[in-house]
């Protein structure tokens, strides 16, 4: 389900959202530190999705799920507890003409906040920003910029997806539940 849904004005705009013609779909996710069961539940739930995007932090997780996608390509970067990982701590791509970044984002200091990797984004020309480590789902637009960051996929059970149209890109922050990490209810 969309987060933040608040009345029949959301539940149009879902279902506006779902409707449109999509040239590409991206599920972005980060953060799954050993929790394989939402990671793959995420990354199931989003069939038509043709490139999965990982943040860091569970690359082992990653690796394990992608020998089961195999006809998704996979794009996934280094994140600080990735300690025996040979990826690299960023990648550039180009997916639909549209340049994208990607990074854990500790090396620049996002749990103190956003300039600097926003900076560093926007010298880099990108037009899409995908980046992991605070554990908080956030989504903006800054001067021509789209920017992500899921979230934690094994701790607050949240992803996102950014989808590439012929009316230019949107972003969806989404959630799966229940996780084996939710807390119980009795």
């Amino acid at each position: 389900d969309v987060l933040g849904s608040r009345g029949l004005g959301d539940v149009y705009k879902r279902q506006h959202y779902m409707l449109m013609e999509v040239n590409m779909r991206i599920v972005v996710v980060s953060d799954s530190h050993k929790d394989f069961y939402s990671l793959q539940k995420a990354v199931l739930s989003q069939s038509s999705a043709e490139v999965v995007v990982f943040c860091g932090d569970g690359n082992e997780d990653m690796d394990t799920l992608a020998v089961t996608i195999p006809d998704k390509m996979i794009i996934s970067v280094r994140g600080n507890c990735d300690w025996c990982s040979e990826k690299r701590y960023s990648e550039e791509i180009t997916l639909e003409n549209k340049h994208i970044f990607v990074t854990h984002g500790h090396l620049f200091g996002v749990k103190s906040g956003y300039s600097q990797i926003i900076n560093q984004a926007h010298l880099l020309d990108t037009d899409i920003l995908l980046f992991g480590h605070t554990h908080v789902p956030y989504t903006a637009y800054d001067d021509g910029m789209y920017i992500m960051n899921p979230g934690s996929i094994g701790y607050t059970g949240t992803y996102g997806i950014v989808d590439i149209t012929p009316s230019g890109i949107m972003t969806c922050l989404l959630y799966t539940s229940p996780s084996p990490r939710d807390p119980k209810t009795s």
